[in-house]
């Protein structure tokens, strides 16, 4: 026979509830490998977390499969290196890195363009003048500061039709001689590999005017780098290239023996060697003034292929290590504060009824912490400090419930009820007002998710998912315990419980109904 409306059968939802905790932590324990820790932001372990911003020449909306394959190609660059437990997300039209501990530095380097291709050089000149400094906000170029360097350093009318030597055009000379060199270049991953180019080396002693691209990066196959030998005069990084790119080069070599070859990176040359003899079998170096590591990023980035849009990186955030144990043990004494005061005000206000806040409060951390761990294995959530202040700000929440359920089980013993008694009836109303405030709660929290982005929808998330947590702590644990101690002779002892006062109250009031009743059948 099924129990009165709002009476339980407490065993069966504790049962229920110990199911979710050992299922839970079998998976913990048993699935996923690792720790069985949460993930942490950055802001709690230190790190670095970067943000492209992608651009067009154009100023249009890059579109979602080239922003996808940039995803995917900065994914397995980052695969390529080696940096364990870097995230790469999109966001709108940025594409975000972040990049945990202290390996920070390779996050700035994995948004590189690498647009590597490979043109003849039409013509050269040493430059005595420095690279003029790169200009406030130089990275940040509008789409009509790039249409207007294409026009000037890539007009078609610079090369002849024959393409040769442009010694006899004025006007080739003229453009590549008032043509000076900048540190930073507005042109960087968005010229036109159809177009001639005027472009300088890393160090701006060299300026050169280049032809059309006659093999694309995208034809490597593989690249290495290697450290200096007897006859190399630095770091150098060893290309081979795939069948078609092969043919190509061999094909150029053999026509241009003794004519220049510039290798071309995001419109800055890298190296412009004399082709001594042809290159058959696609064996070939870039050389230039490269540190060993920078030979090795750049071998990295060209392996794993040049990404199909450019980037600026519009905001970079280091966090030291150290600084992040600091945020991590300041959140942590924040949220046990919180919790101390929630203590001390149900022990000292509702006696027993404070325990079993205590206690319920304490199991739903347990599945908080079981659900934070799998979340972080299956969907990549990382705790952070909004995360960790959306957890503080759930204890109030979960703590209203409770206080939601008690103050109704106080009201139906003023009205002359027993705690026994009260317990079914106080649930049964307390359960709408419950169940209304969790709702708007979740609800709130899933449209600041929606809207938010960043550090903001950590807080949301937390926030709802600990709402959702509260409503089975409540329905699972709290009301089932209640309910046994409603039960219990030695537990529903108004002392004990902290409903004596209340009870008095109730037993005065029913002593002034008799009294009342008794003077009007006198009267």
């Amino acid at each position: 026979m099924a129990p009165p409306a709002g009476r339980i059968r407490p065993g069966r939802y504790l049962g229920l509830f110990v199911l979710i905790v050992v299922v839970l932590y079998l998976l913990v324990f048993f699935t996923g490998g690792g720790k069985p820790a949460p993930k942490l932001g950055i802001d709690l372990q230190g790190g670095t977390r970067v943000t492209l911003t992608a651009r067009t020449p154009d100023g249009s909306a890059p579109s979602k499969d080239s922003l996808n394959q940039a995803r995917q190609i900065i994914e397995a660059r980052v695969n390529g290196i080696g940096v364990s437990g870097t995230e790469v997300v999109l966001d709108g039209s940025n594409i975000v890195i972040t990049v945990p501990g202290e390996q920070g530095d390779q996050a700035k380097k994995l948004g590189q363009t690498a647009k590597l291709g490979f043109r003849k050089v039409l013509d050269a000149q040493q430059t005595t003048v420095p690279p003029a400094p790169a200009a406030p906000g130089a990275d940040n170029q509008t789409p009509q500061q790039i249409q207007q360097a294409r026009a000037t350093r890539q007009d078609p009318a610079l090369v002849t039709g024959t393409g040769d030597s442009l010694a006899e055009s004025p006007a080739a000379k003229q453009a590549l001689t008032t043509f000076a060199c900048s540190a930073q270049d507005p042109l960087r991953g968005n010229d036109d590999p159809n177009a001639p180019l005027l472009a300088c080396n890393q160090d701006g002693t060299e300026k050169y005017l280049l032809g059309p691209v006659f093999l694309q990066g995208t034809e490597i196959d593989n690249a290495v780098a290697s450290p200096p030998a007897q006859n190399k005069p630095g770091w150098t990084v060893d290309l081979t290239f795939k069948s078609a790119g092969r043919q190509t080069w061999a094909d150029f070599t053999t026509k241009n023996i003794q004519q220049r070859a510039a290798f071309v990176l995001d419109t800055q040359v890298v190296s412009a060697p004399t082709i001594q003899s042809a290159i058959v079998d696609g064996n070939t170096q870039i050389s230039g003034q490269f540190t060993q590591q920078q030979t090795k990023d750049l071998a990295d980035i060209l392996k794993y292929g040049s990404l199909p849009l450019s980037f600026t990186s519009s905001d970079a955030t280091t966090v030291s290590a150290t600084l992040g144990l600091a945020s991590l043990k300041a959140g942590l004494i924040a949220g046990g504060v919180g919790l101390a005061l929630v203590f001390v005000y149900c022990l000292f206000y509702y006696r027993l009824l404070g325990a079993l806040t205590i206690v319920s409060l304490g199991l739903s951390g347990v599945v908080v912490y079981a659900m934070l761990v799998l979340l972080g294995r299956w969907i990549g959530f990382t705790l952070d400090l909004a995360g960790v202040a959306g957890f503080i700000i759930a204890i109030g929440v979960t703590a209203d419930s409770f206080v939601v359920f008690f103050e109704r089980l106080k009201d139906e013993i003023r009205e002359g009820r027993t705690f026994r008694s009260a317990v079914p009836r106080g649930w049964t109303r307390a359960r709408r007002t419950i169940l209304a405030s969790d709702a708007v709660m979740f609800l709130a929290s899933a449209v600041l998710y929606a809207i938010a982005v960043g550090d903001v929808q950590g807080f949301a998330f937390t926030l709802g998912m600990s709402t959702v947590l509260d409503l089975v702590v409540v329905f699972l644990v709290t009301h089932p315990l209640v309910a046994l101690a409603a039960r219990s002779k030695t537990l529903s002892n108004p002392r004990l419980t902290g409903l004596g006062g209340v009870q008095h109250l109730a037993d005065e009031r029913r002593s002034a109904r008799k009294a009342a009743a008794a003077a009007a059948k006198e009267a």
